[in-house]
């Protein structure tokens, strides 16, 4: 049943992410950015927590999961060091997840040629 809800609940997320595309004149970037910045939120608000242990993975996967991740590494260093804790938590808890998209994005860099267009 885990898997049902997950996929359920990815799907809704990325449905409504794309009709935000297709019924909004919002760029790509701008929604990516709207789905961390809602998942820092709502985890600030404290309402992402029980809906991602609830959802699990068609929570945590998605970018509304990424922001939540940045908000709950940002609290624990702001609590531990501070002011300088907003800078540094976010790739406390992200670093992970940052290395393995870099690392794979140049990989594919490698495999894949890219066509540019020229003017």
């Amino acid at each position: 049943m885990d898997y049902v809800i997950a996929f359920i609940v990815g799907g809704v997320i990325c449905a409504l992410s794309q009709i935000l595309m297709e019924k909004t004149k919002m760029m790509p970037g701008r929604i990516m950015v709207l789905l961390v910045c809602l998942g820092a939120v709502l985890g600030a608000v404290g309402v992402y927590g029980p809906f991602s242990e609830w959802a699990k993975a068609g929570a945590n996967v998605p970018l509304l999961g990424f922001g939540n991740n940045l908000w709950k590494g940002v609290k624990e260093m702001v609590d531990e060091k501070g002011f300088i804790g907003i800078f540094l938590g976010g790739f406390k808890n992200c670093a992970g997840g940052l290395s393995a998209a870099l690392v794979f994005s140049y990989i594919a860099s490698l495999i894949c040629q890219p066509k540019m267009k020229k003017h």
